[in-house]
């Protein structure tokens, strides 16, 4: 009997070939299911896509409406639209103020309104992606973004004294806000007055975020996809669970919870648990006691639910935002600029210790001699549960050094 003719060299070629161009179908399309383009370059805020469609009842329901603040406007930028805050009096000095990674610039209610009240000329807006401001899908979000932004703010004003030859600003940044201003006045010392920094990101030590939560925002090989729907769980739950976080009930409660530690680490710990120490600091012994505090909260959830640029964004910035490793900055700051700086930090901070960057980078600054350095009662929240304590020593720097 003939045995079967062996496949002869363009056979196997064709079978090679066949194979090969399988395997790169199948992986492109593994790709685009799980590290998804967004189609649009920019990712419209609510205010473009939810606000318009909500009775007057719902949007008075809203715990951060669209005007929560006097002097809105919102200001058009190559990277989106840029919801912007401006009152006060206006012949006050001008203070811009920069809020967190987790939340919008609700935050900075307390701050604001107290700074205003003293006759200040205070700025706000919300940084990409939260709040009513739309969100760069295709743009790293890092301290460059942040700054062209804040840029973009205060250029939109009409009065005198933000931008230009006669711009003195003082610079006010809490959490991520904080590193955010630090590069800004690094860049340009000559537009600012003074800078107030309160429990800023950009010296936080890589373990509070847990080395594999930062391997896997940092390094690309959890499909974004996937890190997106665990992200989002992990935000949306302290909201109906209290500041701890509640019990899961269930098998899949469990999984879904034993997947968040792999990817995120512990509830209270890693990037996640560390943003939304904004909202609320979990070292306390208590639930959220102020009204702003619940509000800010139940607007993270509000968010997560229908801000279609808030988990871009928020993933984007634990990735590329100056939290951490931004020693030569603050240097720069220091050393080689006039500027006028007042470190402010909470007594009970879980995410910016004291203590920390008192020995990373207090000397490498130029010590007490060179900048101001406070501690208050309170969490990382401290601007929302303390924030007149704050703001008095506030005032107090700038009668020293303005």
């Amino acid at each position: 009997m003939a045995s079967p003719p062996t496949p002869g060299l363009g056979t196997t070629a064709l079978i090679a070939s066949t194979a090969a161009v399988a395997t790169i179908a199948t992986l492109s399309l593994l790709r685009l299911a799980l590290y998804p383009r967004h189609p649009n370059k920019t990712l419209k805020s609510p205010l473009h896509t939810v606000i318009p469609s909500l009775t007057p009842a719902e949007l008075d329901a809203l715990d951060y409406k669209p005007d929560a603040f006097p002097g809105a406007r919102d200001v058009p930028t190559p990277y989106g639209s840029v919801r912007v805050y401006e009152f006060g009096d206006p012949a006050g000095a001008k203070v811009l103020l920069l809020h967190g990674i987790s939340t919008s610039c609700q935050t900075l209610t307390h701050v604001a309104n107290l700074l205003a009240a003293a006759g200040r000329r205070v700025m706000l807006f919300d940084l990409f992606g939260r709040g009513f401001s739309d969100a760069p899908a295709d743009l790293p979000h890092d301290a460059r973004l942040y700054v062209a932004q804040a840029l973009a703010a205060l250029a939109s004003s009409p009065l005198v004294g933000w931008t230009g030859d006669g711009a003195r600003v003082r610079v006010v940044g809490y959490s991520m806000g904080g590193g955010i201003a630090a590069h800004f006045v690094a860049g340009f010392p000559g537009m600012v007055e003074s800078l107030v920094l309160l429990a800023p990101a950009g010296m936080i030590r890589p373990e509070r975020f847990g080395r594999v939560a930062n391997a896997v925002f940092r390094g690309g090989w959890v499909p974004e996809r996937v890190l997106a729907a665990v992200t989002r769980r992990r935000l949306q739950r302290p909201i109906a669970s209290g500041v701890k976080g509640g019990e899961k009930e269930g098998k899949g409660g469990q999984e879904e919870e034993e997947e968040e530690e792999l990817l995120l680490g512990r509830e209270s710990d890693g990037p996640v648990g560390a943003a939304l120490a904004e909202a609320a600091d979990d070292n306390r012994e208590r639930e959220p006691s102020t009204k702003l505090e619940v509000s800010v909260l139940r607007y993270v959830q509000w968010m997560v639910k229908h801000h279609e640029g808030f988990i871009p964004s928020f993933m984007a910035s634990l990735r590329d935002a100056p939290l951490m490793g931004q020693h030569e900055a603050y240097r720069r700051l220091t050393r080689e600029t006039n500027v006028p700086v007042a470190f402010l930090f909470g007594r009970k901070d879980t995410v910016v210790d004291e203590k920390g960057y008192r020995e990373d980078g207090l000397a490498m600054m130029g010590g007490e001699e060179r900048v101001t350095w406070r501690v208050v009662d309170g969490g990382h929240d401290f601007p929302m549960t303390h924030a007149r304590e704050a703001v008095e020593i506030i005032e107090e720097f700038w009668r020293d050094s303005c």
